[in-house]
């Protein structure tokens, strides 16, 4: 299994699913996930509130609409009025981990969970989801993108992480 680490727009990359820094309530509103309603269409958040609302931590999957991926994972790291833990965000990377194994998929987008509007710390961001990433129990899964929209959260991975690509 490889972990990546990428700079850019995660709506633009061809991988089996993209997860979406997702609440509780499954509603789409702005960052990432405003991103992903744009590029990929309505029918993406009226899927997934659909099957919600959620428990914090939890995940679920819906189509992917017009994006290159095939699945959107919804990784409820906060919840809709924008609390979000250490638990919670460790909760929704390793359900959402299960949930693309369940799915047998081969490769998976993270962005950095929790760090935009709930305003988690970005270090310990990187550090959790790098070490939940790195100790999962891995059988289709072969390729862990982790990718950051700007520089600065990117060189925060890149110093917390260590190097641009891991192999395990």
């Amino acid at each position: 299994m490889i972990i990546q680490l990428l700079q850019g727009d995660i709506t633009d990359l061809q991988v089996d699913v993209i997860v979406n820094a997702a609440n509780n309530e499954l509603w789409m509103g702005a960052g990432v996930a405003g991103a992903i309603k744009r590029k990929g269409g309505i029918e993406i958040e009226k899927e997934a509130m659909s099957k919600g609302p959620i428990k914090h931590g939890e995940a679920i999957e819906t189509k992917a609409g017009k994006l290159k991926a095939k699945y959107v994972i919804h990784a409820a790291g906060m919840r809709s009025d924008g609390y979000i833990t250490e638990e919670s965000l460790k909760n929704s990377i390793i359900n959402s981990l299960k949930l693309a194994e369940k799915l047998q998929l081969t490769s998976i987008a993270f962005p950095a969970i929790g760090t935009g509007i709930a305003g988690f710390d970005i270090v310990k961001c990187a550090k959790i989801m790098y070490e939940t990433i790195k100790n999962f129990n891995y059988s289709s899964l072969k390729v862990v993108n982790l990718v950051l929209y700007n520089e600065n959260s990117f060189l925060v991975f890149l110093k917390e992480i260590g190097q641009e690509k891991i192999e395990l």
